[in-house]
C-alpha cells in the first residue's frame, strides 16, 4: 500500500551525506551524524522533563474523560523549543554548542513519546485502578462475581516493578518487520509522518525552495488549526454533549448514531494524508455497522439482550461493538502476518530476487520522479545502514519474557506462570495486528486487545482470582501491542527525517526505563492527592468500572455475551479472510477500490463521526488532485500536518486549563425545535 503524499518534503537529498565515514562532505552539505551521535545528554534531560508533563497531562486525561489524543507532534516540537533556546541561551555566553539536528529532535521525541506512552499502556485509569478496593465498591458487594478477594491497591513499588517486567517487550517483538512496514507496505502512520514533517520544517535548508514553501503551508495551517481547536474549547461547557464535537451537521437522526461532522482538524488531516482507500474502507465500516448493523440490532432489544442496560456493558450492545470489531482486526491482520511469514520463508529457501512478492511501489527513474527516487534511496540506505540484529530481537524477547514469566505471578498471584507464557506467545500476532491499524488508520486499539486478554485469561482462571489475574493479563497484552505501535511510528518518523533505525530503538528502550518511573510517580500525586474514582469528583476514572465488569464477565464466561454475538463475530472473521485473499486475486484495477477489514473495524467500536472527517478529507484531495495535481502532491501532506500539529498542540493548554479546573465558558448544544 502506497503513501499518496510526496514523501521527500522539506528533505533536500541533494545536501545530505551519511556520516563523516562515508566520505568528506562537499560545502553545504548536511552530514547526517551516526547513530550514538544522535542520542545526545541534553537531549535526554529534555526527555525526561517533558516525559514527566506528558504524564502528567496523560493522567489527567485518563481519569477524566479516558481519550489519550497522540501528542507525538506536541513532543517534537517542544524539543525542538527547548534545547534551541538552551543552545541559544549557551551561545550569548560564548561556549561552543554542538548543532541541533533533526536527528537529535527525533530521538528526543521518541524518548518523549515511549515515556508517557506508560502513562496510558500502564492503566492507571483502566485495568490497574479496576482492582482497587474503591472500584469493589462502586460495583457493589452483591454483585454477582464481585468478590472482596479480587481486590490490589495501587502501591508504587509494586507498579515500578510491574511495568519494568512487561514493558519492554512489545519493543523487541517487531524489529525484524520494520523493514517489511515502513518500506514494503509504505504504511503511512499519519501522526508519525506528521511529526516528521514537523520536525524537518525546523530543520530544513532556507535556500529550498519548495522546501520553504512547504514550511510556510504548514504553518499556516497549523496556526489555523490552533486557533480554531481554542476557539471551539470556548463551547465545550462541561460534560461530553456541548460544542463543535457533537455538531449534529447531518440532522439529529443520524447524529444519535454518530454521523455527523465534528470539525475536528486533527481526522481531516488524516483524510489528507492516508490513501484513498483506507478514508473510503473506513466511511464503508461506518456505514456497515452505525448505519445498518446496529440499528438492527438495537431493534432486538430485549430478546439477543436485556434492554435496561448501560451504553458500556458487555452484556448488551457494546458486547456486540467490541467482540465484532475484534473479528474483523484479527480476520485483516492475522491474514497479512501469514502471508509475510509465507513470502519471507519462500524468499528464504528460493534465495530469490529482492523484488519479492511484497506490495512495494514500483517508481519509474525518468526525469519527473528521478529526485524523488533518488531521495527515497538516500532514506533507505540510512534506515538500512544501521542493522539491529533479528538475534538480538528474538533473544532478548525471550529473556524478558522469561524473566516476566517468573515475575508476573508473584506481584498477582492468581496469574500463573503458564498463562502469561500462552500470553507471551500469541502476543506477536496481536502487536503485529496493531501496528498494522495504526499504519493505516493512526488508531492505535491497544486496550481492544487487552480486553481479548482480558476476557480469555478471566474464563480460564475462573471464580477463584480471575478477576485480577484477567486485569493483568490485560496489563501484559496492552503493553505489548501498544509499545510495539510506538515503535513501528517512531520508526516511521525517523525514516522519514534521516535518522538511524538503531538510534530510534535504543532511544525507544531508554524512553520506556524513563516511563516505567516516570509514568507510577506522576501517577502516585494523583493518587494521594485527589480522591480517584469519586462519582463526584474531578477524576471519576470512567474506564475503571468498566474493565472490572468486563473481568467480572469474563469469569463468567462467553455464554453470558449477548445472543448471536459469537455466530456474528465469526463471520465478520471470515469476512475479513475473503476480502483479503479477494484483494490478492484480483488485478489491481480492480483490487484497489476493495476495501481494507483493518480500517473498517476502527469505527465498528469507536463511532462514525471520525470517518465523516477523514472523508471530508479524501474529498478535498481528490477535488485538488483534479484540479492541480502537482501542487497537491507537493502540499498536500504539508497541510495535513498542520492540522494535526496545530490541534495536537492544543491539547497541552487544554489539559493545564483543565488540572487548574478552568472550565469553558459556554456549552453549545442541540435539540429539537419542538422542545
Amino acid at each position: 500500500m502506497g503513501t499518496e503524499i510526496s514523501e521527500p518534503l522539506l528533505v533536500d537529498s541533494e545536501k545530505v551525506t551519511v556520516g563523516a565515514a562515508d566520505g568528506d562532505p562537499s560545502p553545504g552539505e548536511e552530514v547526517v551524524p551516526e547513530w550514538k551521535d544522535q542520542i545526545t545528554i541534553r537531549g535526554l534531560a529534555v526527555s525526561a522533563l517533558l516525559g514527566g508533563l506528558f504524564c502528567i497531562i496523560t493522567h489527567k486525561l485518563n481519569l477524566t474523560v479516558g481519550i489519550i489524543p497522540s501528542l507525538n507532534v506536541a513532543a517534537g516540537l517542544l524539543g525542538f523549543f527547548f534545547v534551541k533556546s538552551w543552545t541559544g541561551f549557551v551561545s550569548k555566553l560564548g561556549f561552543s554548542v554542538k548543532p541541533f539536528t533533526r536527528q537529535e529532535n527525533t530521538v528526543i521525541q521518541t524518548c518523549v513519546v515511549a515515556c508517557y506512552g506508560l502513562a496510558f499502556s500502564g492503566g492507571f485509569g483502566s485495568y490497574l485502578i479496576a482492582m482497587d478496593e474503591r472500584t469493589y465498591q462502586l460495583i457493589g458487594p452483591d454483585y454477582p462475581g464481585n468478590r472482596a478477594e479480587d481486590v490490589k491497591n495501587p502501591g508504587l513499588g509494586w507498579m515500578i516493578g510491574f511495568l519494568f517486567v512487561v514493558s519492554f517487550l512489545g519493543l523487541f517483538s517487531l524489529v525484524p518487520l520494520r523493514k517489511v512496514m515502513v518500506m514494503d507496505y509504505k504504511l503511512t502512520y499519519p501522526s508519525g509522518t506528521a511529526t516528521a514533517m514537523l520536525i524537518n520544517s525546523f530543520h530544513t535548508n532556507s535556500g529550498a525552495e519548495l522546501a520553504t514553501k512547504q514550511v510556510s503551508c504548514l504553518g499556516k495551517y497549523l496556526s489555523m488549526s490552533l486557533f480554531w481547536s481554542c476557539f471551539k474549547w470556548f463551547f465545550s461547557g462541561i460534560g461530553d454533549s456541548c460544542g463543535f464535537d457533537n455538531f449534529p451537521s447531518l440532522g439529529l437522526t443520524l447524529y444519535k448514531n454518530t454521523f455527523y461532522f465534528d470539525f475536528g482538524p486533527t481526522y481531516v488531516g488524516c483524510g489528507l494524508i492516508c490513501p484513498h482507500i483506507v478514508n473510503c474502507s473506513v466511511l464503508f465500516g461506518a456505514i456497515i455497522s452505525w448505519g445498518f448493523l446496529w440499528p438492527f440490532i438495537s431493534k432486538h432489544a430485549g430478546d439477543w439482550y436485556p434492554a435496561d442496560l448501560g451504553s458500556n456493558d458487555f452484556k448488551g450492545l457494546y458486547g456486540y461493538k467490541v467482540f465484532v470489531a475484534i473479528s474483523l482486526i484479527l480476520g485483516d491482520g492475522l491474514y497479512n502476518l501469514i502471508k509475510i511469514i509465507a513470502i519471507t520463508i519462500k524468499e528464504m529457501i528460493s534465495k530469490g530476487s529482492n523484488s519479492g512478492n511484497l506490495p512495494i511501489i514500483m517508481e519509474s527513474l525518468d526525469n519527473e520522479t528521478s529526485k524523488i527516487v533518488l531521495e527515497q534511496r538516500k532514506r533507505d540506505h540510512i534506515f538500512l545502514k544501521d542493522r539491529i540484529p533479528s538475534w538480538v530481537a528474538a533473544s532478548g524477547y525471550v529473556g524478558l519474557a522469561a524473566i516476566s514469566t517468573a515475575t508476573i505471578p508473584v506481584i498477582f498471584p492468581p496469574l500463573k506462570w503458564y498463562l502469561v507464557l500462552s500470553s507471551y506467545i500469541f502476543a506477536p500476532a496481536l502487536a503485529f495486528c496493531n501496528s498494522y491499524g495504526t499504519g493505516l488508520t493512526d488508531w492505535s486499539l491497544a486496550t481492544t486487545y487487552g480486553k481479548i486478554g482480558l476476557f480469555i485469561i478471566a474464563s480460564a482462571v475462573g471464580s477463584g482470582g480471575g478477576v485480577v489475574a484477567g486485569l493483568a493479563a490485560c496489563g501484559v497484552m496492552m503493553s505489548i501491542v501498544s509499545t510495539a505501535a510506538d515503535l513501528m511510528q517512531d520508526f516511521k518518523t525517523g525514516y522519514l527525517t534521516l535518522s538511524s533505525a538503531k538510534s530510534m530503538f535504543v532511544s525507544q528502550l531508554i524512553g520506556t526505563a524513563m516511563g516505567c518511573v516516570v509514568a507510577p510517580l506522576t501517577f502516585w500525586l494523583f493518587w494521594t492527592a485527589f480522591d480517584i474514582g469519586a462519582p463526584d469528583g474531578p477524576y471519576k476514572a470512567p474506564y475503571a468500572v468498566i474493565f472490572r465488569e468486563m473481568a467480572i464477565l469474563g469469569v463468567e464466561g462467553f455464554s453470558e455475551l449477548p445472543k448471536h454475538c459469537l455466530a456474528i463475530c465469526c463471520g465478520f472473521f471470515v469476512f475479513a479472510l475473503a476480502i483479503n485473499l479477494l484483494r490478492d486475486v484480483t488485478p489491481n484495477k480492480v483490487s484497489q477500490f476493495i476495501p481494507i477489514p483493518m480500517a473498517m473495524a476502527v469505527p465498528f467500536y469507536i463511532g462514525a463521526y471520525f470517518a465523516i472527517d477523514m472523508f471530508v478529507g479524501t474529498v478535498i484531495l481528490f477535488v485538488w488532485e483534479r484540479i492541480n495535481r502537482k501542487d497537491a502532491e507537493d502540499y498536500a501532506g504539508a497541510v495535513a500536518s498542520g492540522l494535526i500539529c496545530g490541534d495536537g498542540i492544543w491539547t497541552i493548554p487544554s489539559a493545564v486549563l483543565s488540572i487548574f479546573r478552568i472550565n469553558p465558558p459556554m456549552c453549545m448544544y442541540f435539540g429539537p425545535s419542538g422542545r
